[in-house]
Parts: structure tokens; C-alpha cells; sequence
């Protein structure tokens, strides 16, 4: 049988006499495929998740739901579920993300939705403990950073590394790693952005999706998936305000931030600079393995996050060196230092 048709079949079995259409909800760098349910007698629309059991295990997505619901964070209610078949009924959160109305020269309403986020993201931090999740491990952050030479460099630049470079990319990888595997560790959502983050009309922003690699790991890690954002910059100074305003809130609810704010900027910036080494090889990847070429235009302000912070320390000086041989006129972006 179709996959659909099974979906469909299932879905009739937890409806009962109701009729549906489906039409798709959102578009996933996974296997998963996202519908939007509808019912012909007006009633409240639902998402229905569609993983094939052969390449997606709901278990996780369903175990992260279960501990950032219990925050008070807004994250999808389970409705139904058949783990074995892959599928997940759901609360429809809406089809506005915060991508969608976030406008770069509406800094005021950005700010409100931001606040917002950093709210939710404070809360589900203040959950953590180290038995819930799995951990963002050395391993883990170094499998990461693995892929900018393989599918970044290597496949998407065509560029093969001499014995020199392969050597300063281990030694860069491994301080990086040094810094990150030293932070305060907390929950991770492992991709809090715009695009995750969705605008609810009820106003009881954010509702978070796509969080089902969830993690313990780096304080400044959905810091940077935020504040860095792949998708939409901002100036500095709108940065640093919203991290100040984070780091001030954070200390007074005992979350384990740096004593000084220096300190736990510069956690930041070096937790952005592995993230933005793994989103570039991740982008590469997605064009060059699965065929997928929207993420290429976002490469450009990824790069440029990087090259900021490599010129901001000169540890990553060598790192920059390297860039600059793909790019050597590299594209000017608003955040600057």
C-alpha cells in the first residue's frame, strides 16, 4: 500500500465520521513530510507527522515534546499516535513562523517576538538535568565540524586539503571544541531559530517545533541558532541587547551562566563558530547529496557569521586564512563587531 494511502487510512481510523483533506503543511531537511489536516465541518485544523519507520524514529520527537511541554513551553499536543507505522497526530500551530514576520527594519515588534523566545528558551533551560537527553558529547560536536571539509570544502569548493591544512583544521577544531565542551551544560533544542519558532495569533509566542535531536549540552548553543540566525541578520547592537537581556535574566533564575558577561560572549561567539562550520557542510550536503539547492542562498551570511568571529580571535586566524582562498571578496552583512 501507498505510503499516503496508509496515512490516510489511519488518520480515518482516529476521525471518525469526520471528513479530511490534506494538503502539505511544511517542507523538512529530513525523511519526515508535515500535512496540514482540514475538516469539512470547520472545525479546528490539525498536523499530521508523517516518519517512515525505516528512517525516522518518532520516540525521541515524542520524548523531547513531553519534557519542553512540562516547562510551559508551546510545543505541539500528541493527539494520536502509532510509533510502529510512523505517524503523530497534532495541534496545528499555525503556518506564520517567526521568519515570516520578522522584518530587519521593525526592530521594536522583533524585539517583543525575541523576548518571547528567549522566555521560552530560559524555561526549558531551567528543566534541565543530565539523565533526560542525550549528551551533545565530544563526539558528537566533532562528527559536526567533520562536516565543513568533507561536503563544505571539499565537495562544494573543490578544494583538497594539503597536509598542512588538514593539520591547522585539527588543531582549530580541537580548540573550538576545548571552549565548547567547557560551557555550563543545559537542554538543547539543537535548532532554535526563526524557522523553527512559529507565530501564534493567540499570542502566547513562541510555538517551537523541529526539536526532536534535542540535547544536554553548551548553554550558548541555541544562543547562537538564534541570535546567529542562518536565515536573518541583525546589527550588532540589536544582538548584543538581546544577549545582555538574556544573561541578566538568566543569572537572577541560578541558571549556570558566566559570572561575566565577556566570558559567556565569548562562549557565544565560539559556540557560533562550530555551528556555522556544521550548517555550511550541512548546506553542501543537502545540494550535493540529496539535491536540494534552496539553502544555498543562505550560505553567504553563514559564511560571513564565520569570518566575523575568526577576525575577532586570533586563534581562528588560520581558519580565516583558509576562507578567504574559496571567497576572497567575501559579501558585507549588517552584523558586524
Amino acid at each position: 500500500m501507498h505510503r499516503l494511502d496508509q496515512l490516510q487510512q489511519w488518520l480515518a481510523a482516529q476521525l471518525p465520521g469526520r471528513a479530511f483533506e490534506l494538503a502539505p503543511a511544511s517542507a523538512d531537511a529530513s525523511f519526515r513530510r508535515y500535512f496540514r489536516v482540514s475538516f469539512a465541518d470547520g472545525g479546528p485544523s490539525r498536523i499530521v507527522m508523517d516518519a517512515p519507520p525505516e528512517h525516522e524514529d518518532c520516540r525521541p520527537w515524542l520524548r523531547v515534546a513531553e519534557l519542553f511541554g512540562a516547562t510551559g513551553a508551546h510545543v505541539p499536543e500528541v493527539l494520536a499516535q502509532d510509533v510502529g507505522q510512523g505517524f503523530l497526530l497534532l495541534s496545528d500551530l499555525g503556518s506564520r513562523t517567526y521568519l515570516d514576520v520578522l522584518d530587519p527594519a521593525d526592530t521594536a515588534t522583533a524585539h517583543g517576538l525575541y523576548a518571547e523566545a528567549l522566555g521560552s528558551l530560559i524555561a526549558i533551560q531551567a528543566a534541565s538535568r543530565p539523565d533526560a537527553l542525550p549528551e551533545y558529547s565530544r563526539e558528537l560536536l566533532a562528527r559536526e565540524l567533520a562536516l565543513f571539509p568533507e561536503w563544505y570544502v571539499a565537495r562544494h569548493k573543490g578544494h583538497t586539503l594539503t597536509d598542512a591544512e588538514r593539520a591547522m583544521l585539527d588543531r582549530t577544531f580541537e580548540r573550538i571544541l576545548a571552549v565548547n565542551l567547557a560551557e555550563p551544560q543545559v537542554f538543547v533544542h539543537r535548532d532554535y531559530h526563526s524557522r523553527n519558532l512559529m507565530y501564534l495569533e493567540d499570542g502566547r509566542n513562541p510555538g517551537i517545533i523541529d526539536f526532536q535531536d534535542a540535547v544536554y549540552g553548551p548553554l550558548s548553543y541555541d544562543l547562537a541558532s538564534l541570535l546567529k540566525d542562518a536565515y536573518i541578520r541583525w546589527e550588532e547592537d540589536f544582538v548584543l541587547d538581546l544577549l545582555a537581556r538574556y544573561w541578566d535574566a538568566a543569572r537572577k533564575l541560578h541558571l549556570p551562566v558566566r559570572e561575566h558577561f565577556a566570558d559567556f560572549h565569548r562562549d557565544f561567539e565560539w559556540m557560533g563558530v562550530q555551528r556555522h562550520l556544521k550548517v555550511l557542510g550541512i548546506f553542501a550536503r543537502l545540494y550535493h547529496r540529496d539535491g536540494k539547492d534552496g539553502y544555498l542562498k543562505d550560505m553567504p551570511l553563514v559564511a560571513d557569521y564565520l569570518r566575523r568571529a575568526c577576525r575577532r580571535y586570533g586563534e581562528l586566524a588560520p581558519l580565516l586564512k583558509l576562507l578567504d582562498q574559496f571567497d576572497p571578496e567575501p559579501v558585507e552583512y549588517g552584523y558586524t563587531f
